[in-house]
């Protein structure tokens, strides 16, 4: 089990600079980004037992943050200019 977390910027590395624009001129975008920072946080602290949580709850934060970079990423791809 890995125990570092997840930044958006290694998980879309090709990305890095659409989503610092997007947390900048995009109120939902920079939501769900805010909104995936925190839950992957939860889940580093529960995982290095920082803050221990059952195993049934480290379960839906990661289908949570899994909803949600999902949509981060469909936001990611929607923003890239088409050739």
């Amino acid at each position: 089990m890995a125990h570092a977390p997840h930044e958006l910027h290694e998980d879309f590395p090709g990305y890095a600079e659409t989503i610092t624009a997007l947390k900048t001129s995009d109120a939902h975008f920079a939501r769900i980004a805010a909104e995936y920072h925190e839950v992957n946080s939860t889940i580093h602290r529960a995982e290095t037992n920082v803050e221990p949580m059952d195993d049934l709850a480290i379960i839906e934060l990661r289908k949570d943050r899994a909803r949600l970079k999902d949509e981060i990423f469909a936001a990611l791809k929607a923003a890239q200019p088409t050739s």
